[in-house]
């Protein structure tokens, strides 16, 4: 049997036993148990399932899901409120700034609602609509057009479009998840492409992700991880992830939430 034949049987097995033992495999098909190791390896690093100590479990939920903003709302309050301020640390009056949609990113918007002169390019309609309630008459607020999303994000080749004429100081991104293969990442296709336009239109980029999304993996990525220039998570991330990033990016900022 091909590798290839082998893990699509396995996969076949982990979505209806909703888990699979590495020895249990290397028996049924007979190969080693590294071999098994390295199936599961390929097919955790797609997405597609998930390594668990001595075998393997089913993602949950898949990596095409994408839940809506007011799901996403309510996790991980604190971590978002500690990356939120610690991001408005990095905005001056005048900037021309770009916030992705998200719920961190909405939270981050709150926080600049009071900044002076300040332009912000956003396919988020939350985001959009803080500023606009704030009503602060120097600021700049555009929210690009295209087709929303759960999330409430306008997605879309109208939303790639209007970004792709635009030369920006800094882009605020969230993301669905990360890792050290994927990289960054979202669970809506024509998201990711509105995202990358946001990354080429900025000078630098700004990624802000709180713990649980490292080993999350969306099924489109966005950019390699190298891309960013700073990464702002939060303290309960762990040493090996740190270390990852530390390396991949130019700065990392650890918060504690309050």
């Amino acid at each position: 049997m091909l590798a290839q034949q082998r893990q699509a049987a396995i996969l076949d097995r982990v979505r209806a036993a909703g888990g699979v033992r590495v020895s249990e495999l290397a028996v049924e098909y007979g190969v080693s148990d590294m071999t098994i190791r390295r199936d599961l390896e390929s097919l955790a690093d797609r997405g597609l399932l998930a390594k668990v100590h001595g075998g393997a479990t089913t993602v949950s939920p898949g990596s095409a899901h994408e839940p809506g903003f007011a799901a996403k709302s309510v996790r991980q309050r604190a971590e978002k409120a500690a990356m939120a301020m610690r991001a408005a640390a990095l905005v001056s009056p005048g900037d021309a700034i770009a916030l992705s949609a998200g719920t961190t990113t909405a939270g981050l918007a709150q926080r600049l609602v009071d900044v002076p002169a300040l332009t912000v390019v956003t396919n988020s309609i939350p985001v959009a609509d803080i500023f606009y309630r704030a009503g602060r008459p120097d600021q700049t607020v555009v929210l690009t057009g295209g087709t929303r999303t759960p999330s409430d994000a306008l997605v879309g080749p109208v939303a790639v479009a209007a970004i792709g004429t635009l030369h920006l100081d800094v882009l605020f991104l969230g993301v669905h998840g990360m890792s050290e293969r994927a990289g960054y990442t979202t669970p809506n296709l024509m998201e990711a492409d509105v995202n990358r336009a946001l990354v080429e239109a900025a000078e630098r980029l700004v990624v802000l992700a709180d713990h649980t999304k490292w080993g999350t993996v969306g099924i489109s990525s966005i950019v390699p991880l190298d891309r960013a220039d700073v990464v702002i998570t939060d303290d309960q991330l762990d040493e090996a992830a740190r270390a990852v990033l530390a390396e991949q990016v130019n700065e990392l900022m650890v918060v504690t939430a309050q």
